[in-house]
Order: structure tokens, then C-alpha cells, then sequence
């Protein structure tokens, strides 16, 4: 064994005793908000648990009805039950897997290839979409924080709002014109080139081809208004859920406009991918932000493992019986991720 591995080995052990120290400190410190906790999800409102998974299932078909309305803006028309099979199985495979956001862009890419979309068409909707969806809640955060006073003023909102509509219009303008790109990708692929020293020019006509794919891609405004608006609802109807959550373990002392602000927290923490799923994390920070609207320590934690057993339990569940469905019809599943 080389002598500069071993310190690396020694170090798992030391990482596990940490994270094992902390996770106990926590329980003795929360655990008579944990107790309580678990006695309110005993006897929750069953009516507002159903609520909020049908909530959780509106929000997953708002992000697939908005890959579809952009996907047809470029002209590309597929069946919506093929979009929502895409969205619970791209959705499982970035949460759950190191490095997931990877696997899942891929897999998104495969599939929208499948559905019949130019390779420019599937990546310009895998990136458009990606915006689309951050600028979203960008600008929820910004508007809820306005309405608490929390940030400065309605210029914050402009500015954020603004912002994310350069980013999008931005994408959007280079796929009507993308010999914008080309000779900074040209002059990119070079240099990756001379560092796999390769001819400088290798790659060069796959280059131009997909520029000339991307040329093609033409959306409507209607089309790229109306997939704005569905990546809003998609963060909403999550939120929305969170908030059935609360009222099912009758945890009544937050305000939608405090819980918003927790629930933003929350997915902002989420855009880290320190852990999959971010476990313990997202958690941490839905319950810091609910106890900072009002409710209690034990009402928090309540919320929040209804929350994550519905948001994450449930639905990531449906995402990988989707996946295995998908890869059985398209080939064996223990090469899907090799692809």
C-alpha cells in the first residue's frame, strides 16, 4: 500500500466518530422536542395529509407540464404522461445518488432524444428549464421577503426579477442565435484537445452540426410565458404542501408569508448537494425557518418529517419504480446509468 494513502484511510474513521458526536448531541439536546414531536404525528389530520400529497403531485406535474410546454414551444409535441414519467424518475435519480444532478441530466437528455427532440432542442430544454426553475424561486423568495420587510425594499424585487429574466431571455437569445457561441466553443475545444493531445481540430464538424440543430429551435413567447408560470406553481405547490403539513399536525401559529420564507430556506440549503437528498440539511433548515416564524421546536420537527416523508419518502419512491419501468422497456437497468 503507497504510503500517502494511508492518512486518507485514517481519516474515514475520524469523519464517522464527528458526525456520530454531533448527531447525539443534537438527540440529547432535542429530544424532548423529538418526543413531542413523534406524539403529534400519531394522531395527524388525515384529510390535510391527503391534501398535501396532492399538493406534493400538482407540484411534480407543474415542473413536467413545464419541460412539455417548452419541449412543444421548440416543436417537439409528446403524450404529458410521458413527461410526468420523466419528471419522478429525472427527479429521483438527482436527489437520491452522489452526484446526481448529473445521472439525472443525462437521463433527461436520453429520454427527451427518445421522445424525438434534435440533441440542440433536448439541451437547450434541459437548460432553459434548469433557469427557469431557480430564477422562480429566486423571485418567490424576493416577493415574500419584501412582504416581511425582510429585505430592503421593492427595488430588491425588481432587481432579482430582472435578473432572472436576463438569464432566461440570455438563454433563449443564444439558442435563436447561436453562431454567438460557436467560436468561444471552437477556441475551447481546442485547448481541451492539445491537453488530450488530439489534432486541435478534433470534434470541430460535431460542433458545427449541433449549432446548426440549435438554429432551428424557435419558442413562442405564449409557450415561454406559459413555462415561466408553471415553474412558479412548481415551487408554490411545494410550499403549499409544507403548509398542509403544518395544519396536519395542527401546528396553526405560522403565517404562508413566514412559512414561504422557511420554506425558500429550505430549498436554497437543498441546492447544496452536500449529502443525498439533502438529509439533514434541507431538515435543518425547514426547522430553523418554521421556529423562526412561530411555531414550536416539537411542531417544526413534526412538520418536517411529514413533509419529507411525502416530498421525499413518497414521491422519490414513485420516481425509481418509474425509472425501472422506463429501463425496462428501453433495455436491461443495470446499464441505465453506464449510458
Amino acid at each position: 500500500m503507497p504510503e500517502t494513502a494511508r492518512p486518507r484511510l485514517r481519516r474515514g474513521p475520524v469523519v464517522a466518530a464527528v458526525v456520530t458526536l454531533i448527531i447525539l448531541a443534537e438527540l440529547l439536546i432535542g429530544w424532548r422536542a423529538l418526543v413531542d414531536a413523534l406524539v403529534q404525528l400519531r394522531t395527524p389530520h388525515w384529510n390535510w395529509v391527503a391534501g398535501a400529497l396532492v399538493a406534493e403531485i400538482a407540484s411534480m406535474g407543474s415542473y413536467a407540464r413545464m419541460q412539455r410546454a417548452l419541449l412543444h414551444g421548440a416543436g417537439t409535441k409528446v403524450q404529458m404522461r410521458r413527461h410526468v414519467a420523466l419528471a419522478y424518475a429525472a427527479h429521483s435519480l438527482s436527489v437520491t445518488l452522489p452526484g446526481g444532478p448529473v445521472f439525472s441530466t443525462t437521463f433527461n437528455f436520453q429520454q427527451m432524444r427518445r421522445f424525438g427532440a434534435s440533441s440542440a432542442v433536448a439541451s437547450w430544454c434541459i437548460a432553459l428549464s434548469g433557469v427557469l426553475s431557480a430564477g422562480a424561486l429566486v423571485v418567490i423568495g424576493a416577493v415574500f421577503g419584501i412582504l416581511t420587510r425582510s429585505t430592503g425594499s421593492w427595488r430588491t424585487l425588481v432587481l432579482y426579477m430582472g435578473g432572472a429574466l436576463v438569464v432566461a431571455l440570455t438563454v433563449r437569445f443564444l439558442a435563436q442565435h447561436p453562431e454567438w457561441l460557436i467560436n468561444p466553443a471552437r477556441a475551447l475545444l481546442s485547448r481541451v484537445n492539445r491537453l488530450r493531445r488530439r489534432p486541435a481540430d478534433t470534434g470541430h464538424a460535431r460542433l458545427v452540426g449541433f449549432v446548426d440543430q440549435l438554429r432551428s429551435v424557435r419558442v413562442r413567447p405564449g409557450h415561454f410565458a406559459y413555462a415561466s408560470l408553471l415553474a412558479v406553481a412548481n415551487w408554490l405547490l411545494d410550499a403549499l404542501c409544507l403548509w398542509m403539513c403544518c395544519i396536519a399536525v395542527g401546528a396553526h401559529d405560522i403565517g404562508p408569508t413566514q412559512l414561504v420564507i422557511a420554506y425558500c430556506a429550505g430549498m436554497a440549503a437543498a441546492s447544496v448537494p452536500i449529502v443525498p437528498g439533502g438529509l439533514g440539511v434541507v431538515d435543518g433548515a425547514l426547522v430553523l425557518g418554521l421556529v423562526a416564524g412561530g411555531l414550536t421546536s416539537s411542531s417544526a420537527v413534526a412538520t418536517v418529517v411529514l413533509y419529507r416523508l411525502i416530498s421525499f419518502g413518497f414521491i422519490i419512491g414513485m420516481g425509481w419504480l418509474v425509472w425501472l419501468v422506463l429501463r425496462s422497456r428501453a433495455g436491461t437497468p443495470r446499464d441505465a446509468l453506464a449510458r
